[in-house]
């Protein structure tokens, strides 16, 4: 088989080969803590770790499939956490008003990093350098450099809630008839259109698959004390953002810039308002994650989110996005904000030193971007 032809199936295969690599993941942590990695309380907690990370990298995989990168998500969520409790524990805002300001103080901010970027020209590598530093600024600014504690229960039960093992359940069946319905309708219009039609029993197959793991999964967190909430806003986001870049005409304008942005202004579109908005997405994002964090701690924390930067572009990175623009898929960001997760739980728990878990994360970043790279380089 040619050089060629490897590297092409390879890109065909990359989910898979994720899944398999998480697979080989868990199975050595599991066999080196005894199976403690597997238990239904530690992958509870491991999804709750990830969520963070996975809803920042909703809104990178975007900005990056445009061609930019923001590297002030970390520091933006801190502020915007701190900001959620400022208002909860020093004013006592209602959790609803709370959530409101936050989120549209996210979605300014995002803007404004957008505006910067995409109006004024200066390059995103630049403003998310000088947003990294001025939001974490304004946060010890903000928070005095103290730890403002204890938020409100009802706004920790957005980081600590966990949904009833009934609801889980309705919420497993009701996932696996979405799955069902989207195969067929996908059947239907590929043959309405004389497309080719892939095989039933491949269609079958992958709706058994879907099935089996969300019944493991439901089944597994139902032993604990069901689906966390923040999981469940995950879960509510990648289908809101897998629909947005499937689906929608913005979607499809955000990979046509990443790939030509020349050629997508040439055609009419308005490429400045398209990376406004994607940066404004981010901002809203970085509210979320900042207020999920908040909840889970129960307290605001002028550290929060250092480094959270990078954990989201690597998740993005590991998932198969294009470090070129143009290229990545949403549950691809998720994919890889699991597999950061799980080194991150699993090295905690065998206590290895955190200059060694340091240095693991950087060398898996440079290897998915060498992956990438080296799967898309010419002939």
């Amino acid at each position: 088989m040619s050089t060629i032809n490897i590297k092409q199936l390879f890109r065909q295969y990359k989910i898979m080969a994720l899944l398999i690599a998480i697979a080989l993941i868990w199975a050595f942590f599991s066999w080196k803590t005894e199976g403690g990695f597997v238990t239904p309380r530690n992958l509870s907690n491991l999804l709750r770790q990830m969520s963070i990370t996975g809803i920042l990298a909703c809104g990178m995989v975007l900005v990056i499939i445009a061609g930019e990168i923001d590297l002030s998500v970390g520091s933006m969520l801190g502020l915007l956490g701190g900001v959620a409790a400022v208002l909860n524990v020093t004013h006592h805002l209602p959790l609803p008003l709370n959530l409101c300001l936050v989120l549209l103080l996210g979605l300014a901010l995002g803007l404004f990093n957008g505006y910067l970027t995409a109006y004024m020209r200066i390059p995103s590598f630049i403003v998310g350098l000088g947003g990294m530093l001025a939001f974490r600024g304004i946060l010890l600014g903000v928070t005095g450099g103290l730890t403002i504690a204890p938020v409100s229960s009802d706004l920790v039960y957005l980081g600590q809630g966990y949904l009833a093992p009934q609801l889980g359940i309705v919420l497993g069946i009701g996932l696996f008839a979405l799955a069902l319905a989207l195969t067929w309708r996908q059947r239907r219009n590929r043959m309405q259109h004389a497309l080719p039609v892939p095989p039933l029993w491949r269609d079958a197959l992958r709706v058994l698959l879907i099935g089996l793991v969300l019944l493991g999964f439901v089944s597994t967190l139902n032993t604990y004390d069901g689906i966390p909430v923040p999981v469940l806003l995950l879960l509510a986001l990648l289908g809101l953002f897998s629909y947005i870049t499937t689906q929608t005409v913005f979607g499809r304008r955000i990979y046509s810039v990443g790939s030509n942005m020349e050629a997508t202004r040439l055609s009419g579109v308005n490429v400045q308002a398209v990376k406004l908005w994607i940066f404004g997405i981010m901002g809203v994002m970085c509210a979320l994650a900042g207020l999920v964090n908040t909840a889970r701690l129960a307290a605001g924390s002028p550290s929060a989110g250092n480094m959270g930067e990078l954990d989201a572009i690597a998740a993005c990175f590991i998932g198969g996005t294009s470090m070129r623009g143009g290229s990545g898929t949403v549950y691809g960001a998720l994919i890889g904000a699991l597999v950061m997760a799980s080194l991150d739980n699993g090295m905690s728990m065998l206590d290895v030193d955190t200059y060694w878990q340091m240095i693991v994360k950087g060398s898996i970043l440079m290897l998915a971007v060498w992956v990438d790279v080296s799967t898309r380089s010419s002939r």
